[in-house]
């Protein structure tokens, strides 16, 4: 009975009426009713899901746009990633958060969320119980920045690029990205997805730093294998597929189309795998840090940009 209410709630995500947040919630619920069948992988599925997801919406962008959109806001980008791990070695200094576990909560918020923290993991030699802290945080304030965002978004009357560049710039992991892009208007989708992918491509240096400076300063020269996310590029050429080849648009809405109802399955997915003990595991501190540094880059972007629209 469990298991079919599960499937129900994910056929029921795929309808028109039911938006991100809203399958988010659902699948918590899913989650915290412990109606979520064990034999299915939530996480491995969300991967999988949102990797095809976002392949699919490089249909609907073309690459002269997303070369305007990357440049206009790569200042910012640059300045915000320098800014953010800066900021989240000194703040976890002040709340006495130990400098691993704040270097992947302020990659993870840079960055690209669960995937920054997933490469530079392995490159500094971060314990598991240090991973787990780092997201687990920034699990937790993914969900609620889906929700949150595009009701800020409107009560200050952001437009469709402007809050596109803003979720892209200000919330961590990908899928909370283009799911509260989603929900604002297909413009934010498309800005938020492209400047948040083009984001996802700092993983590469970033965690190569991240490594030459573990082996300075820890004396192991082991080295690690760094590994970029397959979608990027899928994004990449769905987008030069799209603009070199029009006579085929209305493949391209359709791809478009199914790409955000995996986004919204995706999301359900995600809310599917959280739990009270995974809250409860990032801990006081961590999670704290992890706020501050949060609402300190997305005040700063936003500030950033609103200025930049003026």
């Amino acid at each position: 009975m469990t298991s079919a209410l599960f499937w129900l709630g994910a056929l029921a995500v795929l309808t028109p009426w039911i938006s991100a947040p809203i399958a988010l919630v659902l699948g918590f619920l899913m989650a915290s009713f412990n109606w979520v069948p064990a034999a299915v992988n939530t996480n491995a599925w969300t991967k999988k899901l949102l990797a095809v997801a976002i392949v699919a919406l490089g249909f609907g962008v073309q690459l002269d746009v997303a070369w305007q959109v990357t440049g206009n806001y790569l200042g910012l980008m640059v300045v915000s990633i320098a800014v953010t791990l800066i900021a989240a070695l000194l703040i976890g200094k002040a709340f006495k958060v130990d400098t691993s576990t704040s270097h992947l909560i302020g990659s993870g918020t840079a960055i690209c969320g669960g995937s920054a923290i997933a490469a530079v993991g392995p490159a500094i030699r971060a314990r598991s119980d240090q991973m787990a802290l780092a997201l687990a945080s920034v699990f937790t304030l993914n969900a609620i920045a889906l929700l949150v965002f595009p009701v800020i978004g409107r009560a200050l009357g952001l437009s469709d690029e402007l809050f596109g560049a803003w979720a892209a710039i200000a919330i961590h992991d990908t899928s909370s990205v283009v799911g509260a892009a989603q929900a604002y208007s297909d413009e934010a989708l498309q800005t938020a997805t492209t400047l948040k992918l083009a984001r996802a491509l700092w993983i590469i240096p970033v965690a190569l730093l991240s490594a030459l400076v573990y082996q300075r300063f820890s004396g192991d020269s082991t080295k690690t294998k760094l590994t970029v996310p397959w979608f990027i590029g899928g994004y990449i050429a769905a987008m030069i597929i799209a603009t070199y080849l029009p006579q085929f648009a209305e493949l391209y809405n359709a791809a478009f189309s199914a790409g955000k109802k995996l986004l919204v399955l995706s999301l359900y997915l995600v809310g599917a795998s959280i739990t009270i003990s995974r809250l409860r595991a990032a801990g006081p501190r961590p999670l704290l840090l992890a706020v501050v540094l949060w609402v300190f880059i997305a005040l700063l972007s936003l500030g950033w940009l609103t200025i930049l629209t003026d």
